[in-house]
C-alpha cells in the first residue's frame, strides 16, 4: 500500500477556533507532543491510537475525542488502511483549566448526538461567509462537551499536577520562543536540574525540552496558515533556522511545513 499523506489546514473566523485541521495518513505515527489549544477530534476512515496521561486510548468509529491542552499525548494508526480525520483545535474561552482534569479521566465521548454536531460543525467551517452558522454549532458543540465534562469533575480526583512542575511549565509558556537553559531555570525555582527534569516528566509524562518544542511548533502551524513562509516563520518561533523548523515540524505534524501552509 502507498504511503499517503494528506493534509488541509486553515484559521476559519470563528471565535474560540485557532484552527481547523483534516489529515489522511496511512502509516505516519505522532510522537509524544502537547498543544496548548483543546484538541476536539473525529475519526472519518479507520481508527487511531494514541497514549494519553500514560494511558492508552482508541478512536472507535462513533467516537468523539477531547484532548485537553498541555497534556501530552502521541497517535498512531490502529487499522492497517490508516485513519482519516477531522481537528478543531479550540482556545480557552470554549472550554477553561477546570475541565482538564475531567478529560484527562476519559477523553473519548461516545454520544451519538454529540458525533452529529461536531461533523455538522467542520461542513459549516469549511464554507466561507457561514461563520455565524458555525459559530452556533460550535456553541451547541461546547455546551454538550461541558455537559459530559461537569457531570465527570463531581467524581473526587486525586492531584495530579506537583507545584515544581507546573512552576517550570509556566516558565517555559512564558519563554517559548527564546527558551531557557535548565540551569537557569533550576535558579529561578531553587530546585536541582535532575529534580526539575524528573518532576516535570513525572506530571506531565513529557520532558520539558519536548514540551518547548510542541509549544514552538504549535506557533509555527498559526503563523504558517496567516500565510508566512516557513523561511519567516523559523527565526520568530524560537527555531535557528528554516532546516531546523522542517525537522521537528515534519517529526510532529507530519508534512514539512511548506506543505502545510499550501494546504490553507
Amino acid at each position: 500500500m502507498a504511503v499517503r499523506q494528506e493534509v488541509t489546514a486553515w484559521r476559519p473566523r470563528v471565535p474560540g477556533v485557532t484552527e481547523v485541521f483534516h489529515a489522511h495518513f496511512t502509516e505516519y505515527a505522532y510522537p509524544m507532543h502537547v498543544h496548548d489549544a483543546w484538541t476536539l477530534l473525529i475519526v472519518d476512515v479507520g481508527a487511531v491510537r494514541y497514549d494519553l496521561d500514560r494511558h492508552e486510548h482508541g478512536t472507535p468509529h462513533d467516537t468523539v475525542s477531547l484532548l485537553p491542552p498541555h497534556v501530552p499525548h502521541n497517535g498512531s494508526p490502529a487499522s492497517p488502511g490508516g485513519f482519516r480525520k477531522r481537528v478543531v483545535y479550540l482556545d480557552g474561552s470554549r472550554l477553561g483549566d477546570e475541565f482538564i482534569g475531567p478529560a484527562v479521566d476519559a477523553p473519548d465521548l461516545r454520544d451519538p448526538v454529540l458525533r452529529l454536531r461536531v461533523g455538522q460543525l467542520h461542513a459549516a467551517l469549511a464554507r466561507p461567509g457561514d461563520e455565524l452558522e458555525a459559530e452556533s454549532r460550535l456553541t451547541l458543540v461546547g455546551q454538550r462537551l461541558r455537559d459530559h465534562l461537569r457531570r465527570r469533575a463531581d467524581v473526587p480526583r486525586p492531584h495530579r499536577d506537583p507545584v515544581l512542575a507546573r512552576r517550570l511549565r509556566e516558565l517555559l509558556d512564558a519563554r517559548v520562543v527564546d527558551g531557557i537553559p535548565l540551569a537557569d531555570a533550576a535558579r529561578l525555582l531553587h530546585a536541582h536540574p535532575a529534580h526539575l527534569v524528573r518532576a516535570f516528566s513525572g506530571a506531565y509524562g513529557i520532558p520539558p525540552h519536548q514540551y518547548l518544542m510542541s509549544r514552538r511548533i504549535g506557533r509555527a502551524r498559526r503563523l504558517l496558515l496567516d500565510g508566512l513562509a516557513p523561511a519567516e516563520v523559523a527565526p520568530v518561533t524560537g527555531f535557528h533556522d528554516q532546516a531546523h523548523l522542517t525537522r521537528h515540524f515534519k517529526r510532529l505534524v507530519g508534512v514539512t511545513p511548506g506543505r502545510y501552509r499550501s494546504a490553507r
